[in-house]
């Protein structure tokens, strides 16, 4: 496939980032960045870059399960992050490619076992500090220019979101 088109399908996941911080309902944060994902998992593939590629296939079914947190009793179990965390073990070890594999490991467990407090406001934080800068460095690594700007953008949204509704205004969720 063209390296035009495999770059072009990142450009495209990065409108889904850019438009999911600022909605302040988490069950949009988390359809929005199903989207990115599914779409940057495409280009992962495209670039052999598998480890982010089966990350960011166990990332759609974590958001997917975040968006219904509220409604089904069983994912807000404090079980289900650990289990999703054993995931990402499995996938570091079948797709190592050497410590660049640790770069989306470490990105989806941080912001895994911070998605289960369901505090907009602490998902921001960790996307912030570590899971972005991790995502952003596997992304240069792996090639991906749109992942590269997507995790720019993303800490930058992260930054504007956090100035229109305050870190006080983040504590809870609102559900629309």
């Amino acid at each position: 496939m063209s390296p035009i088109i495999i770059q072009g399908i990142g450009f495209i996941a990065v409108a889904a980032f850019i438009l999911s911080y600022q909605i302040k309902s988490n069950r949009w944060l988390f359809l929005l960045q199903l989207i990115g994902s599914a779409l940057f998992c495409l280009q992962f593939f495209l670039l052999d870059a598998f480890s982010g590629c089966l990350s960011l296939a166990v990332n759609i079914l974590r958001n997917a399960l975040m968006m219904k947190y509220n409604d089904w009793k069983w994912v807000r179990w404090k079980g289900c992050p650990v289990i999703i965390a054993v995931l990402f073990t499995i996938i570091l070890f079948v797709t190592w490619n050497g410590p660049v594999s640790l770069l989306a490991f470490i990105a989806s467990v941080f912001s895994t076992f911070v998605y289960w407090t369901n505090s907009p406001r602490n998902i921001r934080l960790v996307n912030l500090t570590c899971a972005s800068p991790c995502w952003l460095i596997y992304d240069i690594i792996v090639n991906s220019w749109g992942g590269l700007v997507s995790e720019s953008i993303t800490i930058l949204s992260i930054l504007i979101s956090v100035i229109r509704f305050g870190w006080k205004g983040l504590e809870k969720d609102t559900v629309k």
